[in-house]
């Protein structure tokens, strides 16, 4: 059942958000009644999962299949030392509960495919793909524009990072990348990847995650953010919907 309000803690504990005139009482309950599906526990689903929670979003269901290693803990907030060799999302869902008890959080241990997926994007408002190669990214936003929901895309690689917000009846991940020739398919653990960079893209995803959830906005409709980390630059391009695109666009009959 939805939350018609935020108990007193609620209200100290988002009282700094509450208080800005672009985000008031009613951006704090649609955030507390939103529900989010990330892909990804790694190094963009780590610190954006974390400002979502801190911020008060009501559910969140984190998927990922891999274990924590050595190398992730450079980048990935929520992981000590003591947690090598546990599964990510468990010691991440074990972490996020200690930051926010009013968080509803789901840890999906799995390695996602397209049948899972309906499953997953059951009673989902927003997917945040932190996922780190082009075909897991074109899986998740077949199954996105198959369920009619919205997308919020981010890579980060090197000290380069990128986001795109996609609504299915706007234009999809295929419009904008193609059949992924132009898709940067390298990973952090063959080109590396500067801590800041992964903090930086997801804190920008996980803004844009606030702006639409809380307030119905989102400033990355049809467009692509891109952010060089050595220049301290971004540019944003816009992008339009493919009519031809196998994904989401459908013969006129």
């Amino acid at each position: 059942m939805p939350k018609s309000q935020l108990t007193n803690s609620e209200l100290l504990r988002y009282s700094r958000q509450i208080l800005l005139p672009e985000w008031d009482m009613d951006a704090q309950l649609k955030l507390a009644n939103a529900r989010v599906l990330m892909i990804g526990a790694g190094g963009l689903g780590n610190p954006a999962a974390q400002i979502l929670v801190r911020a008060g979003l009501g559910f969140l269901r984190l998927v990922d299949f891999d274990s924590i290693e050595e190398s992730n803990l450079q980048r990935q907030f929520l992981f000590q030392s003591s947690d090598v060799g546990l599964p990510k999302v468990e010691v991440a869902v074990r972490e996020l509960q200690k930051i926010n008890p009013w968080t509803t959080l789901e840890a999906v241990d799995l390695k996602i495919d397209v049948d899972h997926l309906p499953e997953l994007l059951a009673d989902i408002d927003l997917v945040l793909d932190g996922s780190d190669n082009f075909a897991t990214r074109d899986m998740i936003n077949q199954a996105c524009v198959q369920a009619n929901v919205p997308l919020l895309s981010a890579a980060a690689i090197g000290l380069e990072g990128q986001i795109a917000f996609f609504q299915p009846e706007q234009g999809c991940y295929r419009c904008l990348f193609g059949n992924g020739l132009n898709d940067d398919t390298r990973q952090c653990a063959e080109s590396g990847v500067l801590a800041s960079t992964t903090a930086v893209i997801a804190s920008l995803q996980a803004h844009h995650a606030l702006l639409y959830l809380g307030l119905g906005q989102a400033p990355l409709a049809n467009r692509l953010l891109v952010w060089n980390g050595i220049t301290m630059q971004q540019r944003v391009l816009k992008f339009a919907k493919d009519h031809s695109c196998p994904i989401c666009s459908r013969p006129v009959s």
